[in-house]
C-alpha cells in the first residue's frame, strides 16, 4: 500500500510541475475520497498530505498553493477529525508526535500570502482541542502557528496563538513585541512589553511573563546604551530600573508583588503609579484581573442605575444582578496599537 501510494503521488508530483495544478488537485481529492470512504486513515493522510506539500511548494501560480491549502484542509477535517485521532500531552506518545510534525511541517509550507493558511490553524487547533488533553488546543501547535504569523508580520494573529503556546513561545512574543516597540516612540517600551506580560498573567503563566519581560529589557538595554538604566539587586531578586520609562518599571514590580502574594503591596503600586496608568488608559481591565486573580481583590461590579431601579421596581430587586455586564463602560475606549510596517523583520 505505502509503494502505491508513493507511485500516486509522484505521478501527481509530475503533473504539477508541468503545471496540471487543477488536475492534479481533482485527482488526489478523489483518489483520497475514496481511502476515506475505506477508512483507511493512513493511506489518505499520506496522500492528502504529500499532495497538498507538491502544490503548496508550487507557489501561487494558477492558485497552485488554494488548491494545496484545499487538500491541508480535506486532511484535518476528514482524515483526522473522523478517524478520531487523539493528541497527547505525552511526548513518549511517537504516533501523537508523528501526526502533530506532519499538520506542523505542512503549516511552515504555506506562503505568507496564501488566504487558506488562516482556516488550516483554525482547523488543527479545533481538532487538537477535540481529541487532545486541553480544549484550547495543543501548545505546539499553537507556538508553530504564532510563529508562522509572526514569521509572516501578522502579529495580531501572532500573539493570540503565542499567548497558549510552549516554554519557547515567550521568547518568539517579546522579540516580536520589541521588534514592533521600535516602529513606535521611544516611551511606549512598556505597552509593548505589556502585550506579552498580562496575557501571560491572565492565563496563570507566571514563567512566561518573567521570560518574556526578562527579553524585552535586554534587547530594550542591547539597543540603547545610551537609555539610563540602574540594576538594583537584593537577596530574591535583581530589577532593572528605567527612570525615563515608569511603566516599564511598574510592569517589573508587578511581576515581583505576584511572587510576594501581598495584596495590600499590590494596592500600594497601584496608587504610586495611578497617573501613568491613567494616562494609558487600556490597563485597568487587565490590572483588575491580575488583582482578582492573583491577590483575591473582587473587581466592582457596575450597575446601571436606571436599570437597578425599574429592576427594583418591577422585579423586586432580582432584576439588578443582571446589571453587571456594563461594567466598566464608563473606563476609557481601548487605544488601538496600529499594526507594524511590512518590512519588519525578527532575527
Amino acid at each position: 500500500m505505502t509503494s502505491r501510494i508513493d507511485k500516486t503521488i509522484a505521478r501527481q508530483r509530475e503533473k504539477i510541475a508541468a503545471g496540471a495544478f487543477y488536475e492534479a488537485h481533482q485527482q488526489l481529492r478523489v483518489i483520497a475520497a475514496r481511502y476515506i470512504k475505506a477508512s483507511n486513515w493512513d493511506a489518505a493522510a499520506d496522500l492528502l498530505a504529500g499532495g497538498a506539500t507538491a502544490l503548496l511548494r508550487a507557489g501561487s501560480q494558477q492558485g497552485a498553493s488554494a488548491s494545496g491549502g484545499d487538500l491541508a484542509i480535506m486532511l484535518v477535517v476528514e482524515v483526522y477529525n473522523k478517524a478520531e485521532w487523539e493528541i497527547s500531552g505525552d511526548n513518549n506518545d511517537a504516533e501523537s508526535r508523528i501526526r502533530k510534525k506532519r499538520l506542523i511541517e505542512l503549516l511552515r509550507e504555506f506562503p505568507s500570502e496564501e488566504p487558506t493558511k488562516k482556516r488550516f490553524i483554525q482547523e488543527i487547533i479545533g481538532w487538537s482541542g477535540r481529541h487532545g488533553p486541553l480544549e484550547r488546543g495543543d501548545p505546539d501547535l499553537h507556538h508553530a502557528a504564532g510563529s508562522v504569523y509572526a514569521e509572516n508580520n501578522e502579529p495580531y494573529e501572532a500573539e493570540k496563538h503565542l499567548i497558549l503556546g510552549t516554554s519557547e513561545s515567550a521568547e518568539t512574543l517579546a522579540k516580536l513585541e520589541y521588534e514592533w516597540y521600535t516602529h513606535d516612540d521611544p516611551h511606549t517600551a512598556a505597552l509593548y512589553a505589556s502585550r506579552a506580560i498580562f496575557p501571560y498573567l491572565t492565563t496563570g503563566n507566571i514563567r512566561s511573563a518573567n521570560k518574556a519581560l526578562l527579553i524585552f529589557t535586554s534587547r530594550l538595554s542591547a539597543s540603547n546604551p545610551s537609555l539610563g538604566v540602574q540594576e538594583v539587586s537584593s537577596a530574591s531578586s535583581d530589577v532593572r530600573v528605567y527612570p525615563a520609562l515608569p511603566l516599564l518599571n511598574f510592569l517589573s514590580m508587578l511581576l515581583l508583588t505576584i511572587q510576594r502574594g501581598s495584596a495590600d503591596l499590590y494596592r500600594q503600586l497601584n496608587t504610586h503609579y495611578a497617573a501613568q496608568i491613567r494616562d494609558v488608559g487600556i490597563w485597568d481591565d487587565p490590572l483588575a484581573q491580575i488583582g482578582e486573580l492573583y491577590f483575591g481583590i473582587k473587581i466592582p461590579r457596575q450597575g446601571n442605575p436606571l436599570l437597578d431601579m425599574m429592576g427594583s421596581m418591577f422585579f423586586g430587586g432580582q432584576g439588578q444582578g443582571n446589571s453587571g455586564g456594563s461594567r466598566g463602560s464608563s473606563r476609557p475606549a481601548t487605544k488601538k496599537v496600529e499594526a507594524p510596517p511590512s518590512n519588519m523583520e525578527l532575527d
